[in-house]
């Protein structure tokens, strides 16, 4: 097969998640309304935690920051996608793709990130209840996500660049909807050692690490649930992590799920049906999810909804 350099590569091909034109317009109100969806309701989140001072806590800022990064990755993914359906064309350029995989790796992992941040959150308080203002100070919320925000552009620049040194086929079709790092790799025709080492390194490195300190905070948390002597304590402490025990659940079942059905199928586009539920349905549920099981927030949006919302 004839190889090119990447620099002579003008663009690639998203081979969507069907070849039949009839379900196009289907799948293109679909996504259109879950995106639409998801806009929405991370963006009620955002303004109910700044317009009820109720709200201004470091567990709903940590929130309002989790639906900005939500309203961001659906963004770099949905809307290429549906401008491709509507224009019934499949091209997507060089430089277009390779920014989409770093927009995916960026708020990808800091998703990742800030569920953790939000464990430790909870953990310490759940744990420490008597040092939690003093601990999760402002400063501290702040430096928290511009941490998380600064090691994952690291992580993302770094696979970016990684692929810009490897040479493509003259086969550039991607059979999914959006530029996926591991699909750009697949098709390159020069040696992608480096880079496959890279992927797996640097994904167990933090996919694994803010899981242990989510499995930590939590293993820590019901240990000291489970010591209050009170029951309404009990079910107050479990009800304040119900939310995020359920976003931290979907996110990283769903993850799971897309990696080992590439395993176990050998079909790429049932792969990029499964990734649906990780890259969009997940960001679509997360407003959902902490609106109708969080009392305060519920209120909240009610008085947003109606024009009566306290000041800052």
């Amino acid at each position: 097969m004839t190889t090119i350099n990447q620099t002579a590569v003008s663009k690639f091909l998203l081979l969507g998640l069907t070849d039949d034109p009839a379900l196009q317009p289907l799948i293109f109100s679909i996504f259109l309304s879950m995106y639409l969806v998801t806009i929405l309701g991370n963006l009620l989140i955002i303004l109910a935690v700044s317009s009820d001072s109720h709200l201004h806590t470091p567990m709903y800022f940590f929130l309002s920051n989790l639906s900005l990064n939500d309203i961001c990755l659906s963004t770099s993914i949905i809307p290429k996608m549906l401008v491709n359906i509507l224009r019934q064309d499949q091209s997507i350029t060089y430089t277009g793709c390779l920014s989409q995989v770093c927009f995916v790796l960026v708020f990808g992992g800091l998703e990742n990130c800030m569920l953790a941040v939000m464990a430790y959150d909870r953990y310490v308080a759940i744990c420490h209840p008597l040092i939690y203002t003093v601990v999760m100070n402002p400063h501290l919320r702040v430096l928290l996500v511009l941490l998380s925000l600064v090691i994952i552009i690291v992580h993302a620049l770094l696979h970016t660049l990684m692929v810009l040194r490897l040479s493509f086929c003259t086969d550039l079709e991607i059979p999914h909807f959006f530029c996926e790092l591991a699909q750009i790799i697949k098709l390159a025709c020069s040696d992608t050692l480096i880079n496959n080492v890279l992927v797996y390194l640097v994904a167990g490195l933090f996919a694994g690490v803010p899981l242990s300190g989510i499995i930590f905070s939590y293993i820590h948390i019901v240990s000291s649930v489970l010591r209050m002597p009170s029951s309404e304590g009990k079910h107050k402490a479990f009800s304040t992590c119900g939310s995020h025990l359920s976003v931290v659940s979907l996110f990283y079942g769903t993850g799971f799920g897309v990696y080992f059905s590439s395993v176990v199928t050998d079909s790429p586009r049932k792969t990029a049906v499964a990734s649906v539920m990780y890259s969009v349905v997940t960001q679509m549920l997360n407003p959902f999810i902490y609106s109708l099981r969080n009392r305060d927030m519920k209120g909240a949006l009610r008085k947003l909804i109606s024009g009566t919302a306290s000041p800052p």
